[in-house]
């Protein structure tokens, strides 16, 4: 990715990230899966901006008005074109992490769904982890602290 086109100037504020900014999955089931992130994570499903289209495009908010999940059709236009395999592994990425807070309704909601799970405890931050795939085989890790 070199030469992307920026130069270093002088009194430019120092780069530094802020926060993840969202996870973008590609996928064949368009639907199953904005369906999945609401009934699992309570997300809400709006149409991406335009030039996306409510048939190429879903992104989900959080609580905060934040877009964390994007998920995008096969067909969907990508600025930068990179081959995908729907519903296969994520390749170099193992899991996706989220903090969470329902500890005990998050479970309720897994077995809702008949959802396989896993969970770890690391009681020496005080940390509950719970492990589920999504409709694409993207893992989950959802982590409650002190939950």
């Amino acid at each position: 990715m070199a030469g992307c086109g920026l130069a270093y100037e002088h009194g430019i504020q120092a780069m530094r990230v802020n926060r993840l900014d969202h996870v973008n999955i590609i996928t064949d089931r368009l639907d199953e899966t904005a369906d999945f992130y609401t009934a699992l994570l309570g997300l809400e499903r709006r149409n991406a901006p335009p030039p996306l289209t409510p048939d190429n495009a879903q992104w989900m908010f959080d609580d905060n008005g934040l877009a964390i999940v994007h998920i995008n059709s096969v067909e969907c236009p990508r600025t930068y074109e990179r081959s995908v395999k729907p519903g296969a592994a994520t390749g170099a990425i193992h899991h996706v992490a989220l903090t969470c807070t329902g500890h005990a309704e998050l479970m309720q909601r897994i077995d809702t769904m008949g959802l396989a799970c896993q969970t770890n405890r690391v009681d020496a931050i005080g940390l509950t982890q719970v492990f589920t795939t999504d409709p694409n085989n993207v893992l989950l890790e959802l982590n409650f602290f002190g939950d």
